[in-house]
């Protein structure tokens, strides 16, 4: 019995590409150049969790994280920013996370190369804005996707006790926690694509109450420590 396959939607175009590979995100931009034209939209979410005290963190697990996390979006950049800025127009989302902007003990290496996507993304803004291109960062809290199930979660062995008290807690919590994350991805992908498409968009956005909450009291602390140093901080000017 032969089964019919439904044709491709229109306006799609399905590439295959690992973001580690310059040569490989060439040429799939090079295939929707050729297909569509133009590029309205560069979204960067590739990327994975690892979960471990710092210490306790290998070389190499910290290596191939920073090397799909933060050095994947900067060889998507090269490939497609060229388009952007000849067209002086379009939008580039970092998909970052809350956890970019305050991270936690147990995920120290995964909150650094967010942290570094927010610099890039901060700086890039500035960079970009005055040729028409926009920049947005999005700072997710917990979404119910796949992030916390073992296709994107990498955990490393609890192999120092004295970490226990530190980074135990949030590898008990991340645990526990997959299924019941408390934001809605249906919901969060359309926040992504209205905000996309607003006049002027926010640099970041947060998305979640939980991420709200997160963002609250880092500013918190940092507006405390200011106030608190001051004194201190302006002592060293000549």
């Amino acid at each position: 019995m032969l089964e019919a396959y439904p044709k491709k939607p229109a306006g799609l175009l399905a590439v295959t590409a690992d973001v580690t590979s310059q040569e490989q995100l060439q040429a799939a931009v090079d295939a929707g150049l050729a297909e569509f034209g133009r590029i309205d939209v560069v979204v960067n979410n590739a990327g994975y969790g690892l979960v471990g005290a710092v210490e306790e963190v290998s070389d190499k697990a910290a290596r191939d994280l920073f090397d799909v996390n933060v050095f994947g979006v900067l060889n998507t950049l090269r490939a497609t920013l060229p388009t952007l800025r000849a067209q002086r127009s379009g939008c580039v989302l970092n998909i970052g996370s809350v956890g970019g902007f305050a991270t936690a003990p147990g995920t120290g290496l995964y909150g650094a190369t967010k942290f570094a996507l927010e610099g890039i993304s901060e700086a890039l803004h500035g960079e970009l804005a005055p040729l028409g291109v926009r920049v947005i960062i999005v700072e997710p809290g917990g979404f119910r996707t796949d992030f916390l199930n073992g296709a994107s979660l990498h955990v490393q062995p609890a192999s120092i006790s004295d970490y226990d008290a530190g980074a135990g807690p949030t590898r008990a919590a991340l645990a526990a926690n997959d299924g019941r994350q408390p934001g809605d991805p249906a919901k969060g992908a359309t926040a992504i694509v209205d905000v996309a498409e607003a006049g002027e968009p926010p640099l970041r956005l947060q998305l979640g109450a939980d991420a709200v909450e997160r963002v609250e009291a880092k500013l918190d602390l940092v507006r405390r420590e200011l106030d608190q140093w001051r004194l201190v901080a302006l002592s060293t000017s000549f």
